[in-house]
């Protein structure tokens, strides 16, 4: 989780100043791209990491150590394959999908840009999952922070320098008329260097990978190995595939509905009336979506972590341990949300003004926007460790299921509400979809499972999230009554909310704890 953190946070210092490089159009060109290679890395990789740690962790767990060896060398070479041939067909596609996207034909050269990122995403997962399964969250964690590194200093030096020199690298682009479009396609560059740098990470550990001696001798045949990481990986791949989906619902519906109704919200000045949809889907994808990503990006972390944890007592039908870890995991993503939930939401303006300071207007039309993304967001939150927990217990099915519910809520609800609300439609309707799915995997674990899951404690949690939000806006609101504003006013909120947050939620447990002596005293 502490390298989500840092990850994420290097991704904002990416994607921030990319922003405030490309504008709002600009960014329409690089989420592009991005919609396209997200559906098909999430169905070669997304559940390929889950799948290996699942196999591995039961390996482990019965001392087939010969097994582990040959589950990795098994999947790397199927998935190899698979990353080789999503790759490819990226880059074939670029063309013909950018033909339907925001920025035409523009948009390809991002496209093709980031297409060896499939290849190099399907090694890393493998190596990821192997790690994961023994329960050594290390690897996984030193090489998203590597992929961090790398995406920061090649993205945005590739993207500076096409900006310095744009006379000569457009002479390189004939058929290219806008050079933000090149700019997006080399910041999209540093993206595809950075799955570099995580594979060649994985390459350097692969000398000082420990040696499992001894244990049973039998493994499994090749074609069963397949076959189970096959069935494993696919359904959640399908499942992630269906997630990413949201991003070219978005994309297609904010154009299409703006270009055909028209734009409700003020625009700014300057902006030419064809651009208008294009301004709006960038800021919204480019601002607003970033955002709200950054949290959820954090507690997915916690879905690995708990994946062989509910693996092992399910395996050995303990149900106290099962409820243990799945309220341990719950709690926590609530507990890292909640506040930051509220924090964002009553935050919202001053946050996205000082990140995105050179592109102004294009954080004023997602203040709204990214308020009402705020309870799909805690919905998210929890949603990815269930997900995780669904394929720990046998049900890798079950997320694609629910995730097919969600999305066509989402598109029935921004064909709806766009023509009405612009982008805050598309938020709201995030945020119904992200709930609806919560709501559907929460029945179908605690059905599954037979356990039950205490709310109080997340009760508890909600209030004490309020009063963080409460404690923010007054002490932002005190900060601009005394003149101080920015960064300054930004510092001062978080602390005073997180200081009420903290004293709340240790409020809330002395009680509890007080309750529960008192009641065994008596």
């Amino acid at each position: 989780m502490f390298s989500a953190i840092v990850a994420k946070g290097l991704g904002a210092l990416f994607k921030i100043p990319l922003t405030n490089m490309l504008g709002g159009v600009g960014m329409s060109y690089f989420s592009c791209a991005y919609s396209l290679f997200m559906p098909v890395y999430a169905l070669t990789v997304t559940g390929l990491s889950s799948a290996v740690a699942r196999m591995t962790a039961k390996s482990m767990a019965l001392g087939m150590y010969n097994n582990i060896t040959k589950i990795r060398r098994t999947a790397m070479l199927i998935f190899s394959i698979f990353g080789l041939v999503g790759s490819i067909a990226v880059f074939f596609l670029a063309k013909p999908f950018s033909l339907f996207s925001s920025g035409g034909t523009e948009s390809a050269l991002a496209v093709a840009m980031i297409a060896p990122s499939v290849f190099f995403g399907c090694i890393t997962a493998v190596e990821r999952g192997y790690y994961e399964g023994m329960s050594n969250m290390y690897p996984t964690a030193i090489s998203q922070a590597v992929e961090g590194i790398v995406k920061v200093g090649a993205g945005l030096w590739l993207c500076g320098y096409v900006n310095a020199h744009s006379s000569e690298i457009m002479a390189h682009f004939p058929e290219i008329t806008d050079i933000r479009a090149v700019s997006a396609a080399a910041g999209i560059l540093g993206v595809t260097l950075s799955s570099v740098g995580a594979t060649l990470f994985f390459a350097v550990m692969s000398v000082f990978r420990k040696k499992y001696k001894g244990g049973e001798n039998a493994v499994m045949s090749y074609r069963d190995i397949s076959h189970e990481l096959i069935s494993t990986a696919l359904p959640t791949g399908i499942s992630a595939v269906v997630t990413n989906l949201t991003a070219i619902i978005d994309m297609w519906t904010i154009i299409g509905c703006i270009s055909y109704f028209g734009c409700r919200q003020k625009m700014p000045l300057g902006i030419a009336e064809e651009d208008i949809p294009d301004f709006i889907y960038g800021s919204f994808a480019g601002i607003a979506l970033t955002v709200f990503n950054l949290v959820p990006s954090v507690t997915n972390m916690l879905g690995k972590g708990i994946l062989p944890c509910i693996t092992e007592s399910w395996a050995e039908n303990d149900k106290t341990a099962l409820q243990h870890h799945t309220l341990q995991a719950l709690l926590t993503a609530s507990v890292i949300a909640v506040p930051c939930a509220f924090g964002l939401g009553v935050l919202s303006h001053e946050i996205l003004l000082f990140l995105f300071a050179r592109q102004s207007e294009e954080a004023e039309i997602c203040v709204n926007a990214l308020r009402l993304l705020m309870p799909g967001m805690v919905c998210l939150c929890l949603s990815f460790p269930l997900f995780s927990m669904l394929q720990a217990i046998g049900k890798p099915s079950a997320p694609l299921k629910i995730m097919l519910i969600g999305t066509a809520i989402k598109f029935v609800g921004n064909l709806i509400l766009i023509p009405f609300m612009s982008a805050d439609g598309a938020s709201v309707s995030t945020s119904v979809c992200y709930i609806v799915i919560l709501a559907v995997s929460l029945a179908v674990y605690v059905k599954s499972t037979g356990i039950s899951i205490n709310i109080a404690p997340f009760i508890s949690v909600a209030y004490a999230g309020l009063l963080c939000g409460v404690t923010a806006y007054l002490a932002s609101d005190l900060c601009g009554k005394y003149g101080i504003s920015g960064f300054s006013a930004i510092v001062c909120a978080v602390i005073s909310g997180g200081f009420v947050y903290i004293l709340s939620l240790w409020l809330l447990s002395v009680k509890k704890y007080r309750k529960s002596v008192k009641k065994q005293t008596i």
